[in-house]
């Protein structure tokens, strides 16, 4: 049921960013939301997400914590095939390629975000993974 509501709770708030240009759907507590658009792995077709993001050193970050499933987010796996992506940040639409943080990069990002954001130290004990962390440049 949770999964359902969670679902659910994506594909409306991702049509009320979409219809007030950001304004709306954006600011949830202490998370800021973007809309992650990324190439199905499968399908070759189009997947938005609304998802929270971080912005550090000139760079967005998001942490695909999948609420501390041991399966990884669709949209990850996506990213994992075609790094080449869209965000939706206030409005604008910015094209970006993706990375993953590894080694002490991942390391000060994760001290970083989890001070942010400390439910993602709950997540990180709720599986077995560890919780990766993308890192987006803009595309020229």
């Amino acid at each position: 049921m949770k999964d359902i509501f969670i679902k659910w709770f994506m594909n409306i708030n991702t049509f009320l960013i979409h219809l007030s240009s950001g304004r709306i759907g954006t600011q949830l507590g202490a998370q800021t939301i973007l809309i992650l658009t990324t190439m199905g792995r499968k399908s070759g077709q189009p997947r938005s997400v609304p998802i929270a993001y971080f912005f550090y050193e000139g760079k967005y970050l998001i942490v695909e914590s999948n609420w501390g499933k041991d399966n990884h987010a669709d949209w990850y796996l996506n990213l994992q095939k075609q790094p080449q992506a869209s965000i939706e940040v206030k409005g604008q639409t910015i094209k970006v390629n993706a990375s993953f943080a590894e080694g002490e990069g991942y390391a000060l990002l994760w001290e970083y975000l989890t001070k942010k954001h400390p439910p993602y130290l709950q997540y990180q004990k709720m599986t077995k993974r560890k919780i990766p962390i993308v890192v987006f440049d803009q595309s020229i």
